[in-house]
C-alpha cells in the first residue's frame, strides 16, 4: 500500500544528522564475508569493522543540482504502477521496465537492462552490517560499501551481453535505483557518499561468499573528509539513483552507501521497507 500522502511530521533538524556508519578497518588481507548462516545464524566476516561517527547532510535543498555523473547520485520523481512488492512476477513484468526507463532518462544511455532486485524489510530494533537474516528478507545494511568493483562489473557485463545477444560494448555503467515500497522513509534512511570525496585507495575489494557463488564488492576505509547525504522523508514517488560503476573514469564511478539510524526517528515508527534495482547501462 502507498502511504506517501499521509500527513508528514518534520524529521530532519536544520543541521547535519550525526549518526554512525560501519567502516572497514583494514584491507589486508582481502576481506571476506560468508553469507552461509554459520552457527548462531549470523554472517561471518574475516575482517574488522568499526562504527564511525559521521555527519549526514539532508540533500533536499541541493537535489536539483545533483548528478549521477558528478556527485554520483541524484533524486528523481518517478511514479510507479507497482503496489505489491511481494509479487516477484509483477516486479519483473511491470517494475523492471519502469526502472529501465528512469535509468535511460537519468543517464542518456542507449540501452538499459535491469538484471537484479532486492526487497528489504528492516527487522524491528535491528540494524545489521549486510542485513542478512536466515530465512527472511534482508534488513537495512549499515556497512559502507559499493555493489561492484571493476572486475565484478565486467563479469556482469559479459553475462548480460551474452544473455541478450549483444556485440562489443564501449562505455558501460551500473546504477542502483532505490525507493520505499510504500511509506515515507523515516526509519533507517539510506545515506550516499559523494564520489568526489572518496580516494581510490580507500576503496577495498572484498569477497561476499554465498552458498552457490562468490561476488566482489568494494568496502570503504574511513576518512573524516567523506561527504555524506540523505534525503529526508523520501516518498513512494521518489527514487534515489546512484552510480555503482562507470567504465568512463572521468565521471563518478563508485558511490558508497549504507543505511543509518536517524536519531530523530519517532518511537513506534514502522520499520523501513524498500526495493533496490541494479541496472546495466550501455552507451556505445
Amino acid at each position: 500500500m502507498n502511504d506517501a500522502d499521509e500527513t508528514l511530521m518534520p524529521l530532519n533538524p536544520p543541521e547535519p544528522v550525526i549518526s554512525t556508519l560501519e567502516y572497514l578497518c583494514s584491507g589486508n588481507p582481502k576481506p571476506v564475508t560468508y553469507m552461509l548462516a554459520p552457527p548462531g545464524g549470523h554472517t561471518w566476516p574475516t575482517a574488522d569493522y568499526a562504527a564511525m561517527p559521521v555527519a549526514i547532510l539532508d540533500g533536499r535543498a541541493r537535489a536539483p543540482s545533483l548528478s549521477v555523473d558528478t556527485e554520483g547520485f541524484e533524486l528523481r520523481s518517478w511514479p510507479s504502477k507497482m503496489r505489491d512488492f511481494n509479487d516477484r512476477e509483477a516486479i519483473e513484468r511491470l517494475y523492471y521496465p519502469e526502472m529501465e526507463a528512469l535509468a535511460l532518462a537519468v543517464s542518456g544511455a542507449r540501452r538499459a537492462i535491469v538484471f537484479d532486485h532486492l526487497v528489504r524489510r528492516r527487522a524491528p530494533g535491528h540494524l545489521s552490517p549486510f542485513g542478512a537474516r536466515p530465512g527472511e528478507r534482508p534488513s537495512a545494511a549499515t556497512r559502507v560499501h559499493c555493489d561492484f568493483t571493476p572486475a565484478s562489473a565486467l563479469r556482469r557485463l559479459r553475462l548480460e551481453t551474452e544473455a541478450h545477444g549483444l556485440g562489443e560494448v564501449g562505455r558501460y555503467a551500473i546504477l542502483n535505483l532505490w525507493r520505499s515500497t510504500g511509506r515515507p522513509v523515516r526509519d533507517a534512511p539510506l545515506a550516499v557518499c559523494d564520489a568526489r570525496s572518496v580516494r581510490p585507495d580507500e576503496l577495498v575489494a572484498a569477497d561476499i561468499v554465498y552458498p552457490t557463488r562468490t561476488g566482489e564488492i568494494f568496502e570503504l576505509l574511513h576518512n573524516p573528509n567523506h561527504v555524506w547525504t540523505y534525503f529526508s522523508e523520501m516518498q513512494f514517488e521518489e527514487v534515489l539513483v546512484f552510480k555503482q560503476f562507470d567504465s568512463d573514469a572521468t565521471r563518478a564511478s563508485f558511490t558508497p552507501h549504507a543505511a543509518f539510524a536517524h536519531p530523530a526517528t519517532p518511537p513506534g515508527t514502522p520499520p523501513r521497507e524498500s526495493i533496490e534495482i541494479r541496472c546495466l547501462l550501455i552507451f556505445d
